[in-house]
């Protein structure tokens, strides 16, 4: 991994799943992180049942800021950006991981069509995941801005998986049922990449990340009720990965800059592993994830 010691990094959707293992690697490499988060309070649902990260993150004062934030908030984020900036003085790294989950729009299985949707599903997924990620995005760049340096990181789904071929779209899994989610995700992957151009001349890079099947916050809960429902809760064959996955790429992402390094660029987070030696899915198993 880089070395990230002094970087100041903010982390959305911080408490919990990929966002809590990024927050630990970030501290781990000696970074300052601000972690966001809607709720601290643990939600009971699988890999989220207890206050121990807290607890730890409130042990390291000095180095972390604990911050709720609804990011679909305009006042908070801007409360949150300001809360950072008293604490740390800037920002170097942004880490855009939260969205609205389609387990929590559908519960409990996360499926329905594209006709039975409402409109206001779509707005309430796109408020977060989108506009929420947009009013963070605007404030924390701030001191790359005047610094001339940064790195921004979205993470997005491979639902919807860009191609070379023209700037083109893949549905890649368009069986799931995942309405409005993947149309959010394909919103913010596009909004980083028409960003990441627009901000090279600053040497901020931006990049985007498609994580793989990670057993995160509430995994093992709508598989379950897949199953039940006479549904395959995870696809034969498809590996249930620990969140820590994607720390690895996350790191060095974090220490780019788009004069020298990498920007605009969309990696599946798999595929980079097994390509710098860190082993493909089987390798992050999660032991305790349920079987399909």
């Amino acid at each position: 991994m880089s070395d990230l010691t002094g970087h100041v990094v903010a982390v959305t959707g911080g408490a919990r799943g990929m966002g809590r293992a990024m927050v630990k690697g970030f501290l781990a490499e000696g970074a300052k992180v601000v972690a966001m988060d809607l709720s601290w309070d643990p939600t009971g649902f699988s890999g989220d049942n207890d206050n121990a990260f807290l607890s730890e993150l409130q042990d390291r004062q000095e180095d972390v800021l604990i911050s709720t934030v609804d990011i679909s908030d305009a006042t908070q984020v801007e409360k949150s950006f300001q809360a950072t900036l008293e604490k740390f003085g800037t920002v170097d790294v942004l880490v855009n991981n939260a969205g609205l989950r389609q387990r929590n729009l559908f519960p409990p299985t996360g499926k329905i069509t594209t006709l039975e949707t409402e409109d206001s599903d779509w707005e309430k997924m796109f408020a977060v995941g989108v506009f929420g990620t947009l009013k963070v995005t605007r404030q924390f760049i701030k001191p790359m801005l005047e610094k001339q340096s940064g790195s921004i990181i979205s993470v997005i789904s491979g639902g919807a998986m860009h191609t070379a071929l023209g700037g083109a779209y893949v549905a890649q899994r368009s069986s799931s049922r995942e309405m409005p989610y993947q149309s959010a995700k394909s919103a913010t992957m596009t909004m980083m990449f028409y960003l990441a151009d627009e901000v090279q001349e600053s040497n901020i890079a931006v990049n985007i990340l498609i994580p793989g099947n990670a057993r995160t916050t509430g995994y093992d809960e709508q598989n379950d009720a897949r199953r039940a429902e006479g549904q395959t809760g995870n696809r034969p064959g498809r590996i249930s990965m620990l969140p820590e996955h994607i720390v690895p790429i996350t790191m060095f992402l974090a220490n780019q800059d788009a004069n020298k390094g990498l920007t605009g660029r969309c990696f599946d987070v798999p595929t980079w592993n097994m390509e710098h030696g860190l082993g493909g899915p089987e390798a992050w198993r999660d032991p305790d994830a349920n079987r399909a």
